[in-house]
């Protein structure tokens, strides 16, 4: 019985984090330590039409034939604002600048890391470099050779607006630096974005781990 229910048990976590990997581009994968290969697997850029690109502002309707022309405009927008963006420093990034960075990350592909920072700080916990080492093994994959990623820090619920805000920001700096010093990441394809606690993951439990997370995004279309 005991083997039986083993095998029950080995094949439902199989079959779960096989489901996870096939998820769609715009859905944030979240695992607790994934390899790098899992990693790799959830940034990958999935093939989606045209039309399912989305501009970063709001545009009149066009006719149904016009329909590939105004998605190949969104795109060329969408890939432009993304390019303004490199060296660009955490904290010059306004408040709308954030919001467009949301925006086009809804529709590429990402997963959450739940990466552990020593209490109220921006250090990186002895216990989350592995973790650490995963990632910058997947970022630096030859597939992904030319890709911008996001960084995305984001905090739980506790505190103040402007104390999360400003520790989001480093925490996401401190993760560039830790890829670029050890891995040779090219600085300017990793663009840093704090998000504070305006992008809680579990609004219905602010003070979840899961909130304190890093969100990884590959900002290219295919």
């Amino acid at each position: 019985m005991s083997t039986f229910f083993g095998t029950l048990k080995s094949s439902i976590v199989y079959s779960v984090l096989a489901a996870a990997l096939v998820l769609p581009a715009g859905v944030a994968i979240a695992q607790t330590s994934p390899s790098s290969q899992q990693i790799i697997d959830a940034l990958k850029p999935k093939a989606k039409p045209l039309q399912m690109q989305r501009p970063l502002s709001r545009s009149l309707s066009a006719p149904a034939a016009d329909q590939p022309a105004v998605a190949e405009q969104a795109s060329a927008e969408n890939a432009k604002f993304v390019n303004s963006l490199r060296n660009r420093p955490t904290r010059s990034l306004s408040i709308s600048e954030r919001q467009q960075i949301a925006t086009v990350a809804e529709t590429r592909p990402r997963i959450d890391l739940e990466i552990k920072f020593d209490y109220n700080s921006a250090n990186i916990a002895k216990s989350a470099i592995p973790d650490m080492e995963n990632l910058g093994k997947a970022l630096s994959d030859p597939s992904f050779e030319g890709s911008t990623f996001v960084l995305a820090g984001h905090t739980d619920g506790v505190g103040n607006d402007d104390y999360n805000q400003d520790l989001s920001s480093r925490r996401a700096d401190t993760v560039k630096n830790f890829l670029v010093q050890k891995y040779k990441l090219s600085p300017d394809h990793l663009v840093t974005a704090g998000f504070g606690k305006t992008r809680l993951k579990v609004k219905e439990d602010p003070k979840s781990a899961s909130n304190r997370r890093v969100e990884i995004v590959n900002m290219a279309e295919k």
